[in-house]
C-alpha cells in the first residue's frame, strides 16, 4: 500500500495535481473500476506516467475519446486510466509531401478541417469522426466505406510513436510516403486495442479532396441479385470510394456507390454505374447514406453489434444465415457490410432475449469461421459478454501473439486480458 500510496504521488509530480483525479463510476470499464484517471501533457509524460505506474504494479486502460471501451474482453483489472486528451495537437502538416503528424488525442474531425485548409484529407471514414481520436482510432482499427478504396489504416500509416510499459518511447516510420526505416511498429500497433503500448503520435499519407462526389442507390429484389450486383461492381473497371450494401430483416436489399473525382469522371463513372445495374430500381441518394454503420449503434435494447469479415462472394450465404438463425431466435436484425468483405450487424430483441445471443452469435461464426471469416462482438450487454468470447477464434496465430505481447509488455500492464486469447 504504501508503494502505491508513493506511486500516486509520483504520478501528480508528472503531470500536476489538476490533471490527476479520483475515477467515477462513468470511468468504469465493463464493471472494472479504476481508481484514478490521469491527463499526461506530452508523449514524454505519458512514457514517465508509464513507467511509474508499472513500477507501482498499476493496470493501465488507456483512453482517448471513449468511443469504443466497451470493445474487446472485460479487463482482468484496471487501477490506472491514462487519457490522451490532452494530446491533441496537429504537431505537422507537410503540405507539399502529403504527410501529416498528429498527436493521438486529436480527434479525426479536427485533424480533417485543417488538412483542408490545403485541399487535403486523410482517407478515412470510421465511426463517430467528431469524438474518436486518432489513437483510439488506430487502436481499434477502425476504417469505412473510404477502404475500398485507399485501404485499411495500415495502408494510410507511416510513422508512429509508442509509450511502452517500461517508460520507452518507441518510434518507427517516418515522415515520407516510401518508407521502410526500421521495424513496423504502424502496422502492428494498428489494431491491437492498447494491449502493447499508449500510441503518442502518428504520421499518414495523405489525399486531395476530391472536386464532385456522387452517390447512387439501388435498390434490389432479393439477395442475390445484390450479391449479382455487387459482384459486377467488383469485376467492372469501376472506381468507387464507396461500395456498401444495407439489408435489415423488413427491407430489401440495397447497394451504395459512390464516386469522386471530377465532373466529367464522375458523369461516365455513373452513367457506366447505371447500365452495369439495369434491371434493379436506382434512387436518389444523399452523402449521409454513409453514415449507416453509426446508425447500427442504436435502437431497441437489448442488442449485440458484431463486426464480420468474409470473401464478398459469400455475402448471399451469410445474408440468409443471419435472417434464419435470427428467425428462430425471434430476433430482429440490420446489417451494413462493406464491398471489400467486412462489415456490422445489429441483433436486438425485447428483454428476456438476452440469453438468445450467445448461441445465435456462436451460430453465426461458426459458418464464417469454417470459410475463411470470422465474427467478433463489439457491444453487447455485460451478462452477455460473460457468457461468450467476444473475438472468436484466432487461429494459429494466438501463440506468436502472446509472443509479441510479452515483448511489449511482459508484466502485463497495458488493458490485460482485454484482446484475443486473453492477451
Amino acid at each position: 500500500m504504501a508503494g502505491v500510496e508513493a506511486a500516486w504521488s509520483d504520478l501528480r509530480g508528472i503531470v500536476g495535481d489538476e490533471y490527476v483525479r479520483a475515477a467515477t463510476a462513468e470511468d468504469a470499464v465493463d464493471g472494472v473500476h479504476p481508481q484514478m484517471v490521469i491527463e499526461p501533457g506530452s508523449p514524454d509524460e505519458i512514457a514517465r506516467v508509464l513507467k511509474t505506474a508499472s513500477g507501482a504494479g498499476l493496470q493501465v486502460i488507456p483512453r482517448g475519446g471513449a468511443t469504443k471501451m466497451e470493445w474487446g474482453n472485460p479487463p482482468r483489472g484496471g487501477d490506472l486510466i491514462i487519457s490522451t486528451r490532452r494530446l491533441n495537437r496537429v504537431v505537422e502538416h507537410a503540405w507539399g509531401d502529403m504527410t501529416a503528424t498528429v498527436e493521438a488525442g486529436c480527434t479525426l474531425q479536427q485533424l480533417q478541417q485543417m488538412l483542408a485548409e490545403h485541399g487535403q484529407r486523410l482517407a478515412l471514414d470510421p465511426l463517430w469522426p467528431e469524438k474518436a481520436t486518432i489513437g483510439g482510432i488506430l487502436a481499434t482499427n477502425d476504417s469505412g466505406p473510404l477502404r475500398v478504396r485507399y485501404g485499411s489504416l495500415r495502408d494510410l500509416i507511416i510513422g508512429i510513436t509508442l509509450a511502452l510499459a517500461d517508460g520507452t518511447l518507441a518510434k518507427s516510420g517516418g515522415k515520407v510516403v516510401k518508407n521502410v526505416a526500421g521495424y513496423d511498429l504502424p502496422k502492428l500497433a494498428t489494431g491491437s486495442l492498447g494491449t502493447l503500448g499508449i500510441i503518442t503520435q502518428a504520421i499518414f499519407r495523405l489525399h486531395p479532396i476530391p472536386r464532385e462526389s456522387r452517390t447512387l442507390r439501388f435498390s434490389t429484389p432479393d439477395i442475390a441479385a445484390m450479391n449479382a450486383l455487387v459482384l459486377a461492381i467488383l469485376d467492372s473497371k469501376l472506381v468507387p470510394t464507396g461500395l456498401q450494401v444495407c439489408v435489415a430483416d423488413t427491407s430489401l436489399p440495397e447497394v451504395d456507390l459512390r464516386f469522386e473525382g471530377t465532373t466529367a469522371g464522375c458523369d461516365a463513372q455513373v452513367d457506366q454505374a447505371v447500365r452495369l445495374a439495369s434491371g434493379n430500381h436506382q434512387m436518389e441518394a444523399q452523402a449521409d447514406v454513409w453514415d449507416a454503420p453509426a446508425a447500427l449503434w442504436s435502437g431497441v435494447e437489448p442488442s449485440v453489434v458484431c463486426k464480420f469479415t468474409l470473401l464478398p462472394a459469400s455475402m448471399k450465404t451469410f445474408f440468409a444465415r443471419v435472417r434464419g438463425v435470427a428467425e428462430q431466435a425471434h430476433l430482429r436484425w440490420e446489417l451494413v457490410a462493406q464491398a471489400v468483405g467486412a462489415g456490422l450487424l445489429r441483433l436486438e430483441g425485447d428483454r428476456a432475449a438476452p440469453d438468445v445471443f450467445p448461441s445465435a452469435v456462436v451460430e453465426l461464426r461458426q459458418g464464417l469461421e469454417a470459410h475463411g471469416g470470422s465474427l467478433a462482438v463489439l457491444r453487447c450487454p455485460l451478462e452477455v459478454k460473460s457468457k461468450l468470447d467476444v473475438w472468436g477464434s484466432s487461429g494459429d496465430a494466438l501463440p506468436v501473439m502472446k509472443s509479441v505481447k510479452a515483448q511489449f509488455d511482459p508484466a502485463g500492464v497495458l488493458n490485460p486480458g482485454r484482446f484475443i486469447g486473453g492477451i
